[in-house]
């Protein structure tokens, strides 16, 4: 059984209502590690015309769907880029993200 301490933190660092690592750069969603097959399987409407990341619109993925802090949800979860399953809830680049959006970092 987890303290009431631990369950508000994995709260505070639940995806699905935050988002804020999907909508904190154009230049983060990129593609690297991937390999040519994991790349197929993304839907060509969410990558980028130079086919280096994801499509963003300004800073925002176009996967994205939701309000940041609030409910989101990635439209490409099981199929999202390695820097995508990278960023742990909680981990630098997320508390990074967060800050940029004036999110809670505990």
């Amino acid at each position: 059984m987890s303290s009431p301490q631990e369950a508000a933190t994995t709260a505070l660092f639940d995806c699905q209502s935050c988002g804020a690592c999907c909508s904190y750069s154009a230049e983060w969603p990129r593609f690297s590690t991937e390999d040519d097959a994991q790349l197929d399987r993304i839907p060509q409407k969410y990558v980028s015309s130079n086919e280096a990341g994801m499509r963003c619109d300004g800073v925002r993925c176009s996967a994205l769907s939701g309000e940041v802090g609030k409910h989101t949800a990635c439209g490409i979860y099981e199929l999202r880029p390695d820097v995508c399953r990278a960023c742990m809830p909680g981990g630098d680049d997320c508390l990074m993200a967060r800050r940029a959006h004036g999110l809670p970092i505990v």
